[in-house]
């Protein structure tokens, strides 16, 4: 069981351990995807919502899962979304033994358990009193919160949730594949992604699925077809320029899969073009 934990904490960067010591963060690795999204879509919000948005907790690039909020954001009400981020914001408190600190108002939790009940309160509080677009993301967080409550539970209302053809269904899509990478389903997995891999629209970041594919194909002893798709994502990510012909900086996700180039086949590593650092004068 441990051994399941420890792979589903693994997405695009490790995990907090699973031996949580006091006055550190453990978020598990659904709830990290959301942690990077929200900060990625925090960049476009301003005012209160963006705070809400940053008081999730860590902001590293990892996996993604809240993308929908850049759209649906502007069509729900601002009590909707602050209910939502109150409820991620527990979802991502500090685990204590010790409890919060004098002085301090954030929240904190012993165990995981405790705070992921706490949370899926939350979130059905907001889905039975806004309803509508707040409702169908509460279901999906409700869900990914239950992994640390009921497990199996869970991940059988992220099957129901991920036949849906609308954002909620796509991110439960995504999470249900990375369920099934814990549980060594790697085949089923795999179908998930390639799945969400052929989408136009697939919400979670096309760069994030294909990794989440690569590692599995490592996982399965395919180092050609992995190393391939690593190397397609830091190349184009390398090569990538924004509008005034000035190389953008990759992604978390684009650096991790040259890295993993790198390491699985150096001699290929060296055909990924190096970026050539901006001068900060404008010289460049």
């Amino acid at each position: 069981m441990a051994q399941k934990k420890r792979r589903f904490q693994q997405l695009q960067a490790a995990a907090a351990d699973t031996a949580i010591k006091d006055n550190r963060v453990y978020t598990n690795p659904v709830q990290k995807q959301v942690s990077e999204k929200l900060d990625e879509i925090g960049k476009n919000f301003e005012g209160k919502t963006r705070t809400v948005l940053y008081a999730v907790g860590a902001l590293i690039v990892v996996a993604v899962l809240v993308m929908v909020f850049m759209n649906w954001s502007r069509r729900a009400s601002s009590a909707g979304q602050a209910a939502l981020g109150k409820a991620i914001e527990t979802s991502q408190a500090r685990i204590s033994e010790t409890g919060t600190p004098a002085g301090s108002t954030a929240k904190t939790f012993k165990t995981e358990k405790e705070r992921s009940e706490a949370a899926i309160l939350e979130f059905q509080a907001a889905a039975d009193q806004f309803g509508g677009d707040v409702a169908e993301k509460a279901k999906y967080f409700i869900a990914v919160s239950k992994l640390d409550v009921d497990r199996a539970a869970a991940i059988q209302e992220l099957e129901g949730l991920s036949s849906k053809t609308d954002e909620v269904g796509k991110m439960a899509k995504f999470a249900l594949a990375n369920t099934r990478v814990a549980d060594n389903r790697l085949d089923d997995a795999l179908v998930l992604l390639q799945e969400l891999a052929k989408m136009d629209d697939a919400i979670v970041a096309k760069d994030t699925v294909n990794f989440e594919i690569a590692k599995i194909y490592e996982k399965q002893g395919k180092k050609a077809e992995a190393v391939e798709i690593y190397f397609n994502i830091a190349k184009t990510a390398a090569e990538a320029k924004d509008a005034d012909g000035k190389a953008i900086t990759p992604t978390q996700t684009a650096t991790d899969a040259k890295e993993k180039v790198t390491e699985l086949d150096p001699v290929k590593a060296k055909e990924i073009p190096e970026q050539t650092p901006e001068s900060p004068f404008g010289l460049g």
